[in-house]
């Protein structure tokens, strides 16, 4: 292995880091250039554009390949290096990325979605680990939340991209097609980083010929997380909470994620060591990623819909109040990863919980004017809410990392990702089944309708209009009262679990130096 702290493996790895978060960008754009991108993408194989459970395929195979990749390439990282991980993951990537650019009719268009999701989902733990790998305990938070930045960073600029791109290109397949030699560029700079840095390719504690792969574990556990995903996740959400298959994604799941439990106990060397699972700060940290996550998806979801349903913005415009919300999240992703080494991943993930809770809060007693005349304020609150959640990615993901040992990370940084994925499609199930449920009640109770007398019919329909209204907006507020109380839950996990002060940059676990010094 490479002596720590020599000039060349500190600067090859850094850049290493680099490239891999700029792949990590690439996946971002991507996915959420989707957004503005599926109308396009429907009506280019043949599909009626003004159905949702159209769209819901290709956002659930995403979904789905972006579950099962995580364990899985990340087993590999730890096991046989990040570079080899990262060139699997961007090779994928590529490969789906043409599918979809070629598809000619819905299913393959799905496949090559699920195979961009594979490529990546695995990105994301992957560029943890890295992050992790090269700074030690203590001293890694402001690169994990350099790197979420990044990631976020991508999430808003995603929607302009995909458009700007469409509309310029003139054909939203060459979207897709501009990412072939985008991630050839960024696979050719990380073999090149790495041709005079083969000694610290592989991470910190794998043994020199590459220790095994617990392939069946990893694909056990990312399979069945993938199939709670799919039978969560709403194919039609104007009728149901859950998709139609639930019942039989959700045995197999369960089926799967049986298996695994009995195979991960059987083995010497389990893909997720026992003594892990035992500390307090690393199930302390997938819980509050879990919390975190479901609050997350209430913004995500609920903001752009509660503009077009309540204030009547069109797609657009909509779109521009979430972009307030997201611009808030890469910028307190890097405060986050700087308070997480200063004040510790305790106070900073707690802190973080805590404004998103009262800006859900302040968001909850919005007006049926709030984003007419009061842009300003709720503009401030939407942002405030995102920099909360942004503070929160790298105290949590720190506080996990910690506890596993260097050639662990791959598998820890992916279990950070699952866990805040996991709980956004549990909060998009539970708010559909809300929603549909609560809003007839509300309905009912305002006695919304249209009579046969008192008054003309235009301002009849005015009434009723008005009236349910009325109704989606209290709907809302309830909704974000619920979005509140899951953030101050995950404050009061973060408190009772996670570190009081940021850990020193000593050893790791294994007795061995955790990671090259900054």
């Amino acid at each position: 292995m490479a002596v720590a702290g020599a000039p060349e493996p500190v600067t090859g790895r850094r850049l290493q880091l680099g490239l891999a978060a700029a792949g990590l960008f690439l996946a971002a754009l991507d996915a959420y250039a989707v957004v503005t991108l599926l109308p396009q993408m429907l009506a280019g194989v043949d599909l009626p554009v003004d159905h949702v459970e159209s769209a819901a395929p290709i956002l659930s195979g995403f979904l789905g390949g972006y579950v099962v990749a995580m364990p899985l390439l990340g087993a590999f990282s730890d096991a046989r290096g990040r570079l080899p991980a990262c060139a699997a993951a961007l090779g994928t990537f590529a490969a789906g990325s043409a599918l979809t650019a070629l598809a000619p009719s819905l299913a393959p268009l799905v496949a090559g979605r699920a195979l961009q999701g594979l490529g990546g989902g695995a990105l994301v733990p992957l560029s943890l680990a890295l992050a992790a790998d090269l700074y030690a305990a203590g001293r890694r938070g402001l690169a994990v939340g350099g790197v979420s930045a990044l990631q976020e960073a991508g999430s808003v600029l995603g929607p302009i991209y995909g458009a700007g791109l469409a509309a310029g290109l003139g054909d939203w397949r060459l979207v897709f097609w501009l990412n072939l030699p985008l991630a050839a560029l960024i696979l050719g700079g990380l073999v090149l980083s790495t041709r005079r840095l083969s000694p610290v390719v592989a991470p910190a504690g794998a043994s020199a010929g590459g220790q095994r792969v617990e392939w069946l574990g990893a694909l056990l556990l990312g399979a069945g997380l993938g199939l709670v995903v799919l039978a969560l996740y709403p194919d039609d959400p104007t009728s149901r909470p859950v998709n139609a298959h639930a019942t039989l994604f959700g045995i197999a799941a369960a089926l799967l994620l049986v298996a695994f439990g009995w195979r991960q106990g059987r083995l010497k060397t389990p893909l997720i060591r026992l003594q892990l699972l035992r500390r307090r700060a690393f199930g302390g940290s997938l819980a509050a990623n879990l919390l975190a996550g479901a609050a997350l998806m209430v913004a995500l979801v609920d903001v752009p819909i509660l503009a077009r349903g309540v204030y009547e913005l069109d797609t657009f415009h909509s779109g521009l109040v979430l972009v307030r919300f997201l611009v808030g999240v890469p910028a307190g992703a890097l405060l986050g990863g700087w308070l997480a080494g200063r004040a510790g991943q305790r106070a900073s993930a707690a802190g973080g919980m805590i404004l998103a809770a009262v800006a859900f809060g302040l968001m909850s007693s919005w007006d049926a004017r709030a984003l007419e005349v009061a842009a300003l304020p709720t503009a401030a609150e939407l942002a405030a809410c995102g920099f909360g959640f942004g503070l929160v990615i790298a105290p949590l993901s720190t506080a996990l990392l910690d506890q596993a040992r260097s050639a662990e990370h791959g598998v820890a940084s992916s279990l950070v990702v699952l866990a805040r994925t996991v709980g956004m499609v549990l909060a998009l199930s539970a708010l559909t089944a809300f929603g549909l449920a609560r809003l007839q009640s509300i309905l009912a109770g305002r006695r919304c309708g249209v009579s046969t007398g008192g008054g003309s019919l235009r301002d009849q329909l005015n009434a009723y209009e008005n009236c349910v209204r009325g109704a989606l907006l209290q709907e809302y507020h309830e909704i974000f009262w619920v979005a509140a109380a899951i953030c101050v839950v995950a404050a009061a996990v973060a408190l009772a679990t996670l570190p009081s002060r940021a850990a020193g940059p000593a050893t790791s676990r294994s007795g061995s130096r955790a990671a090259v010094p900054e």
